[in-house]
């Protein structure tokens, strides 16, 4: 009997921990209705990594309100990463399944070599389904394992982000921390480097390119003349006209 008293026990306290877990998240997230956040997980990683690796911190990220950005950036970002954003709830289920059953069909082989040189061709890269808000709650506070507990964690903060914060705020939020490069973060730094004029001027192709190496930036960063960076991100400011911006975005 004492056995399963202290079993019981350990069940509690794990069960109080991965509760009080939840609250962290929580309350980090209710605070983002107000307060930027100043880095996320991935960040922290990549600068650590980048640290020991060249003994120095090259980055660039400055954020910028939303309304500000004007609206290209948001439409292809929108347009190539999470068509339904505006209306979903944070999850698309049939996406995912989708994702699923391509990454069965191709199976788990790399980008094949070849992508920015004569003969290139799409890269076979693994789909993942996941939305906007998806990507930030794992960028903002998880690591980048692939673990059934992670995916489930990531649901949570995934509510937890569509339930307390507005669509708008959350797609600021996101344009000021994703990764579009080794150390350069965010749409002010994207645009900066990349064309050298703020994210409100950026032309509809330039936007559409910069949303197109937002699955692998850093390797994109390396191939700036890829030939499918430019058709896809062709494809990309075509469908741009099409998208529908989160409110305090729309003219």
């Amino acid at each position: 009997m004492s056995v399963l008293r202290h079993l019981a026990r350990l069940a509690a306290l794990l069960l109080i921990a991965a509760l009080a877990l939840q609250l962290y998240f929580l309350a980090r997230v209710a605070l983002m209705a107000y307060v930027d956040p100043s880095s996320s997980t991935f960040q922290r990683t990549q600068a650590v990594r980048i640290l020991q690796r060249d003994r120095y911190l090259a980055w660039s990220q400055a954020w910028m309100p939303l309304r500000e950005m004007g609206t290209a950036l948001p439409r292809a970002v929108i347009a190539s990463e999470d068509a339904g954003f505006v209306d979903h709830r944070g999850l698309e289920w049939e996406a995912i399944d989708k994702a699923r059953e391509r990454n069965e069909r191709r199976g788990a082989a790399p980008p094949g070599p070849g992508l920015g040189g004569p003969g290139a061709r799409k890269p076979e890269r693994l789909m993942g389904g996941s939305t906007i808000t998806q990507q930030l709650a794992k960028n903002l506070f998880l690591s980048g394992e692939r673990t059934y507990w992670r995916k489930g964690q990531e649901a949570v903060i995934t509510w937890a982000l569509e339930a307390t914060l507005s669509k708008s705020r959350i797609l600021e939020i996101y344009l000021n921390s994703v990764e579009w490069g080794e150390g350069i973060y965010g749409a002010k730094a994207a645009a900066a480097h990349y064309f050298r004029v703020e994210p409100s001027r950026l032309e509809p192709l330039q936007a559409a390119r910069l949303a197109v190496m937002l699955p692998a930036p850093r390797r994109f960063e390396k191939l700036p003349q890829s030939p499918y960076l430019a058709g896809r991100a062709e494809t990309i400011a075509a469908r741009m006209p099409a998208v529908a911006l989160p409110e305090g975005l729309r003219r």
